[in-house]
């Protein structure tokens, strides 16, 4: 289906334009790689204005080089707090954690808690497993940690947002099958599970954003390995795969209609619903994908405060003492 400016919500149509040229930097591996490396240099290394910030290194379970992550928390800190892990987006080819500023400051603000978002390897370098490992492996840390760190090893959070919200839903689904790590509840807001969306005609969509075409080269990238190997894809690469959603913590997302992982998105709450999970969900008619992100609109502010004010209502019910 192609996206019409006519077609999206009232209050994005005057971005139509905008909207289009991030499709645009994205187009080709060349430009995506250059728009990567423009990022890290915009972003990588900057701290947060009213937040303790520091760098840590990670070693990797089974390699020998560490994964680089920030540690937000709150300026003031008395007692342990939560925790979470938050995943940054970026198509699983490009970004990193310090991007994310405004969403972070914004969680730790609404509700105390160090956050932890490791910068994982992208797939345009080191395909799957890769960067899920470098998000598992962070979220081992942590418990590992929980003293150093001053956190509640038993009050964890997983989040992300995009591809990060992907990696979210897999980390989820690996500690729900492990029991590594009690997950209290988890943020994947509009994310990327299902490799099968770009070869699917009934849920492509062609326009303004991250569209198909887009999200055909996250997958592929990120899939290329297994995909030259011929090996089935697992559910901890493609999160929708998986069929069994017993078990899984409490949920939080959102998705707007006009985006690539609408469907995919649709179904992963209707799975989490019928296994009795507490879900907290919204759509968003006409609205493409990260529209809370790109420019300030009433639209775009109803969804923050959807996020916000779900992510304080559970976090007062499944957190707080």
């Amino acid at each position: 289906m192609k996206v019409t400016k006519d077609m999206l919500h009232k209050d994005l149509q005057p971005h139509y334009n905008s909207l289009f040229f991030l499709s645009i930097m994205f187009k080709y591996k060349w430009s995506a790689k250059l728009t990567g490396k423009l990022f890290n240099v915009m972003y990588k290394g900057k701290d947060i204005e009213g937040l303790n910030c520091d760098e840590v290194f990670i070693p990797r379970s089974k390699e020998d080089h560490k994964i680089r992550a920030r540690v937000y928390r709150p300026l003031e800190q008395e007692g342990k707090l939560p925790v979470m892990l938050y995943t940054h987006g970026g198509g699983l080819i490009f970004g990193n954690p310090e991007m994310c500023e405004k969403p972070i400051k914004k969680f730790i603000e609404t509700r105390p808690c160090v956050v932890v978002a490791p910068d994982y390897r992208k797939a345009f370098t080191e395909p799957y497993p890769a960067g899920f490992n470098d998000c598992y492996d962070t979220l081992l840390w942590i418990k590992e940690n929980a003293e150093e760190l001053g956190i509640d090893p038993d009050k964890v959070i997983i989040a992300g947002h995009s591809a990060g919200g992907g990696l979210a839903a897999a980390v989820t689904l690996k500690a729900r099958d492990t029991q590594d790590v009690k997950v209290a509840f988890q943020m994947p807001f509009y994310p990327m599970i299902d490799d099968r969306q770009p070869n699917d005609p009934a849920r492509e969509i062609l326009g303004p954003g991250w569209d198909t075409r887009l999200n055909r080269l996250g997958w592929n990238s990120y899939l290329a390995n297994l995909h030259k190997e011929g090996k089935e894809i697992p559910a901890y690469a493609s999160p929708a795969r998986n069929t069994d959603y017993s078990g899984f913590p409490p949920t939080i997302t959102f998705v707007g209609t006009l985006e690539p992982f609408y469907h995919e998105t649709v179904r992963y709450v209707e799975g989490l619903k019928k296994a009795n999970v507490d879900v907290a969900f919204k759509e968003y008619e006409g609205c493409v994908h990260s529209f809370e992100d790109f420019a300030e609109t009433d639209i775009g502010n109803d969804a923050l405060d959807f996020t916000f004010t779900s992510y304080a209502e559970f976090y007062d019910k499944y957190i707080a003492d």
